[in-house]
């Protein structure tokens, strides 16, 4: 991933024209690359590698009981950024704070300083992810999206990075059972059109986010307009964003400056 450090803008282009992709608990994933860090995995008594062997979902990855979509985090830069002063990035819906971890490794590779805040409701996911991100001494806080997030992050994220439940609710029985059968519910729904957690974060994001700043959501192919809908309506901007090698479809809300 290459962000760049003025404020022109970069953006992702192509489409995929991949029909798979329309359902959104399509598989995204190819083989994991055998250069993908590790990290500690989330879920109790899911089959698979044991925490510490369990490699971070990359774009293109295969799904890490059924979290990891591709990370549109390393592919080229959907928005330009500003190595001026510390980058505050929020990691919501972190999990194992994978996708954090993958974003400010990259930032930092480019001299990018960070400053990584990462919260989840999922218990054994914050564990991971804190133990995940200890060496970026990134606070991972425990609660209900925004709730345990302390007040004066309000008005200063530069990217918000939500990697929201997203799979409709009555399209969870048809996951695969590695999925379905080993991860919290909590992870997986995303009420009946699976973007219920984005309305909420959407809703709240223009007090989170400092101006200009930015909310980064992967969606599928059909889910992206009607994603792109909630955020107008929430007050941002919003555009969807695509790279069609990686099969990535992200939606970026920006708050006006």
């Amino acid at each position: 991933m290459t962000l760049g450090r003025d404020r022109a803008e970069r953006g992702l282009t192509g489409s995929t024209g991949e029909p798979a992709r329309d359902h959104p608990v399509s598989a995204r994933a190819e083989n994991t690359p055998a250069t993908a860090p590790t990290v500690a995995t989330s879920t109790p008594g899911a089959p698979g590698p044991e925490p510490e062997t369990a490699a971070v979902p990359r774009s293109g990855d295969a799904p890490a009981g059924g979290r990891g979509r591709s990370a549109f985090a390393n592919s080229p830069s959907p928005v330009a950024v500003s190595s001026a002063s510390d980058l505050v990035i929020l990691d919501m819906c972190c999990g194992s704070g994978a996708l954090g971890l993958s974003l400010v490794t990259d930032l930092l590779a480019e001299g990018i300083r960070v400053n990584l805040t990462a919260a989840d409701i999922e218990p054994h996911g914050v564990a991971c992810a804190r133990r995940n991100l200890e060496p970026l001494a990134a606070a991972v806080f425990h609660g209900d999206l925004f709730e345990p997030l302390p007040a004066d992050l309000a008005g200063r994220v530069d990217i918000l990075l939500a990697n929201t439940p997203y799979v409709p609710s009555a399209e969870i029985a048809t996951m695969p059972p590695e999925a379905r059968d080993h991860e919290p519910r909590v992870t997986l729904d995303g009420g009946p059109d699976g973007l219920d957690l984005l309305r909420r974060i959407a809703a709240a994001a223009p007090h989170w986010l400092a101006p200009g700043g930015h909310l980064l959501v992967e969606e599928s192919e059909a889910q992206a307009d009607p994603a792109a809908a909630i955020m107008r309506a929430a007050g941002l901007s919003a555009r969807v964003a695509e790279d069609e090698e990686r099969g990535a479809t992200v939606v970026i809300g920006t708050r006006p400056d």
